[in-house]
């Protein structure tokens, strides 16, 4: 299904050596909880290296924004939604000539599951894995998996900043144990290579060299787990 490794040295010629070796992952997805800059580290990964990005479209969810008022009452709703919804795009992403270039996710198929087990309960969980099992064999593997990770506090801060309506009252206990739950579902991946990274004390979308260095970092990655725990070049 991929075209071989020297598919990248043929497209880009004399190009930097960092962007032939991105160019072996040529589908890059970027995870992490929620506020954690899943999208814009994809959209920069996307633009650096003349590939497309594939971005989750929150706002579509009609259930969201009543989940976020009464997450026990909408959570079956909003949680087929999102699953299907992703699905769907997935279908039509991998119909099209993916691999012609790289292309870099702001989410991975599988996490879907990481919000249904803590939001579902035990009766709409079986029958949300009915159908999660049926779609997830049909969903393309990525070559690699990018793990963001921050506080608490500092993902408070960045759903803050960036003012969704629906986000307004962000209960900071369900954050939590999202957080848990990311870091204990990634514990235990070993799917593809996976790189895990720290962002609590950088900015990669607002200071060029942070966002040099994942690149550089990102374009090292080859196989099995890693962990980046980076200093922010203000500190230097």
């Amino acid at each position: 299904m991929y075209p071989p490794a020297r598919w990248a040295d043929r497209f880009f010629g004399a190009a930097e050596r960092g962007v032939r070796q991105l160019m072996e992952n040529r589908y890059i997805v970027v995870e992490g909880p929620i506020g954690i800059g899943k999208t814009s580290l994809a959209q920069l990964l996307a633009e650096r290296f003349g590939g497309g990005a594939v971005l989750e479209v929150v706002e579509e969810n009609p259930f969201l924004t009543r989940f976020y008022t009464d997450r026990q009452k909408y959570a079956f709703q909003t949680q087929l939604f999102f699953l299907l919804s992703r699905f769907r795009q997935q279908q039509e992403l991998f119909q099209a000539d993916l691999f012609r270039s790289v292309v870099v996710s702001d989410y991975l198929f599988a996490k879907d599951r990481i919000f249904a087990c803590l939001n579902l309960d035990a009766h709409e969980l079986a029958l949300y894995d009915r159908i999660f099992e049926a779609l997830g064999p049909r969903v393309a593997r990525p070559d690699l998996v990018i793990f963001l990770q921050a506080r608490l506090d500092v993902l408070l801060q960045r759903i803050r900043k960036r003012g969704r309506e629906y986000e307004r009252q962000f209960d900071p206990h369900y954050l939590d144990q999202l957080i848990r739950a990311y870091n204990d579902y990634f514990f235990h991946y070993s799917e593809t290579p996976l790189l895990v990274i720290n962002t609590s004390d950088i900015d990669f979308v607002n200071d060029q060299q942070d966002f040099e260095n994942l690149v550089n970092v990102i374009g090292k990655m080859r196989v099995g787990t890693h962990h980046y725990i980076p200093i922010s070049s203000k500190r230097l």
